[in-house]
């Protein structure tokens, strides 16, 4: 039986720092009380390029030093946009009591009884070492070298069928030490079909690296995986795959806990753990409309948003877009260790009649925009047949001279004189033409 600390997806930056370091530190802390025999990183150790003189490089190799004082590490390579090639190298240079191993290749490597690391020449071992624990390494892969071989339109489909050729491979190596009661870890960074991500969507199609079958396809005992930051497993006859999850909270609207696992792995057993870090608090308040500050005090007294992330969200038409008050918002949240205020502006959008430029005649181009505008068509069609048919000379002087008209005819011009609303819908004809 082997005991095994899985830290993932550290994400160490300088925008991550005191969240990353504050909840790495403490799982370090922790491994070490619970005895861990080593300790594995499945990627994403940094959240971009970093350049050594940055602040978040030196606290990433303080931790690493502290776990390899305790016990061997290894690390493995995670999603080039935020391990660049090559970033991970100088942590092999570093020094403590027991080695770190840097993974960048797909192979296998042992854990001998020394505590040294031996990694096969090719993909995997010809025979089993004799070993305290055999690693089977696959860290992530280059889609662009999938796309040079089987061309771009069907690379992302080929990725993960080569992924389930290579991973099936595995399996007779992995029996084989089995049966000498050797036991068998797989350390990966990827995306299974059908997982579900830290907000709470679920993974599906057919262009991700892996699917639980093909994981398991592995043999190996214990499959330890990183990428996706939200903590879930899966098991099939005492085997099992987890995701370790992210080590913090690094966004706004995650769900779940977050923390590193603690795995217990023998030739025919495995069972892990979710040991939660101090990850910060984050509350999302969402407004259909103005932020309602009546609404945001009572939250601050009902969620004891003392010291939590904060973000505001609201949705507003264009016309009432200066009503939010941005610094009466942040007087309310004045407890909060940060505050983030997104706006949503509708625009004004003026419709127009779906298929009006597809009408016949004019008269039908009238009764579209008619339908969709809510107005009566008849005294519209009626002033289109009056402009048609009549002078406009005739009907500019029968306009002026309605008001003189409605003077002398005094009661009785009401009579004869169209209502107002029929008034108002040849406003609206001539408006249009």
């Amino acid at each position: 039986m082997i005991r095994i600390g899985h830290f993932s997806d550290l994400h160490y930056s300088a925008k991550n720092l005191d969240e990353a370091d504050r909840c790495f530190g403490f799982a370090v802390d922790e491994a070490i009380r619970r005895g861990i025999d080593v300790a594995v990183l499945s990627g994403d150790a940094t959240d971009h390029a970093l350049e050594m003189h940055n602040p978040a490089v030196e606290r990433l190799e303080r931790q690493v030093s502290r776990l390899a004082d305790h016990c061997p590490v290894l690390m493995l390579q995670g999603t080039f946009s935020h391990e660049p090639p090559g970033t991970l190298a100088t942590f092999a240079l570093l020094r403590g009591r027991w080695p770190i191993k840097v993974v960048q290749r797909i192979c296998q490597i042992a854990l001998l009884d020394d505590g040294s690391w031996s990694e096969s020449d090719g993909w995997r071992f010809d025979a089993v070492p004799p070993a305290r624990a055999v690693f089977t390494c696959v860290p992530t892969v280059n889609k662009a070298n999938v796309a040079a071989a089987v061309g771009a339109a069907d690379a992302a489909i080929a990725h993960g069928q080569e992924l389930a050729a290579l991973l099936a491979g595995y399996a007779p190596i992995n029996e084989a030490a089995r049966q000498a009661l050797v036991p068998t870890i797989a350390v990966s960074h990827g995306t299974v079909s059908g997982c579900v991500t830290e907000h709470g969507v679920p993974m599906a199609g057919f262009d991700h690296e892996f699917t639980t079958g093909s994981l398991f396809s592995a043999g190996v005992q214990a499959f330890l995986l990183g990428h996706i930051h939200r903590h879930q497993r899966w098991e099939d006859n005492g085997r099992l795959v987890a995701y370790a999850g992210s080590i913090g909270r690094f966004h706004h609207g995650e769900i779940g806990d977050k923390g590193f696992l603690l795995w217990d792995v023998g030739a025919s057993l495995a069972r892990c753990e979710l040991v939660p870090t101090p990850a910060r608090r984050t509350v999302d308040l969402v407004f259909e409309g103005v932020p309602d500050l009546a609404q945001i005090e009572a939250a601050v007294q009902a969620q004891a948003i003392e010291g939590a992330h904060v973000r505001v969200r609201w949705t507003v038409a264009d016309e009432d877009r200066h009503q939010v008050d941005r610094e009466a918002i942040r007087r309310a949240l004045g407890g909060a260790a940060d505050i983030q205020l997104e706006g949503r502006v509708v625009p004004i959008v003026r419709s127009r009649a779906a298929g009006i430029s597809k009408s016949a005649s004019l008269a039908d181009k009238v009764r579209a925009w008619c339908q969709v505008a809510g107005v009566k068509d008849a005294p519209l069609l009626d002033c289109l047949t009056e402009l048609a048919c009549s002078d406009p000379s005739v009907i500019a002087a029968r306009v002026l001279a309605a008001p003189e008209i409605a003077q002398d005819a005094g009661s009785a011009q009401e009579e004869r004189v169209p209502s107002a609303p029929a008034a108002s819908d040849a406003e609206v004809a001539l408006e249009l033409f």
